[in-house]
């Protein structure tokens, strides 16, 4: 069966525990590309375009993030990855946690990146929606131009900047309204938290205004073996902002995981 999402997959000779990367809104799978590059040399790196979003169709109207953990589960399926550790940052994040209440038996560690577990709050709901319905009528050059840097930090560096403001002017509007949609009707992961059975990451950048440093530490706390990073000088997208860091976070906790899944 051919996978319903474009995807990368790299290194899948490699014996040791994929990893396997999910992106935020409103970007693609080049998101990873530092990720990819550093690991895929020595595992098997998997990174999807979500539903909406980069190569992947683009379905509009609503979607939760329920369909894209389904979508997500038919991929691995389709490539027959069946243990695995799994990260999310942002949305990607929400995402994961989806993915864990749905086959975290295949889960074996679980890295949250950048994300928050609590449900949309009624004026976030509105905001939403009002977002879904500016992007449908404008696109979404205003929007990348305005929150640029709030999704990495001002001084982050320009080719950084250049690519992330790339990823975002290039998003289907339908699929951004979509998931924007989907994602203010989320049910509070929070009570997930404490079920989470194997080992966590919890990552933030130290400038990060969308989710900060105070909800990382609380995710931190209600996971019951879990590290927590956080990346100095960077904002919302460590992963890109920082690579060395946010690649020697990720790193250690890869090994930590395989020693315990030994």
């Amino acid at each position: 069966m051919t996978p319903f999402l474009a995807y990368e997959d790299k290194g899948a000779d490699s014996p040791r525990l994929p990893l396997v990367l999910i992106h935020g809104h409103p970007f693609d799978r080049t998101m990873w590309a530092p990720q990819v590059a550093a690991f895929a040399a020595e595992r098997r790196v998997v990174a999807p375009d979500l539903r909406g979003y980069g190569a992947s169709p683009v379905t509009p109207g609503r979607t939760p993030l329920s369909r894209f953990a389904e979508d997500v589960e038919d991929l691995l399926d389709a490539l027959g990855v069946d243990r695995f550790v799994l990260a999310g940052l942002s949305m990607g994040g929400q995402i994961a946690l989806e993915c864990y209440a749905r086959f975290g038996d295949r889960v074996r560690g679980l890295v949250l990146a950048d994300t928050s577990a609590a449900p949309e709050t009624s004026a976030g709901k509105a905001a939403r929606a009002a977002m879904a319905d500016r992007l449908l009528a404008e696109g979404l050059r205003g929007y990348a131009d305005e929150v640029l840097e709030k999704m990495v930090a001002p001084y982050a560096d320009p080719e950084v900047k250049a690519h992330v403001h790339r990823m975002m002017t290039a998003t289907s509007p339908e699929g951004a309204a979509a998931a924007l949609r989907g994602r203010a009707e989320r049910p509070d992961y929070r009570p997930l938290l404490a079920e989470v059975t194997v080992p966590a990451l919890v990552v933030v950048g130290e400038d990060d205004t969308y989710t900060p440093v105070a909800e990382a530490r609380s995710l931190h706390a209600a996971l019951p073996d879990a590290t927590l990073a956080v990346i100095p000088r960077t904002a919302h997208l460590p992963n890109l902002e920082s690579p060395a860091a946010f690649d020697e976070a990720l790193a250690a906790f890869l090994a930590r995981v395989e020693a315990a899944d030994r």
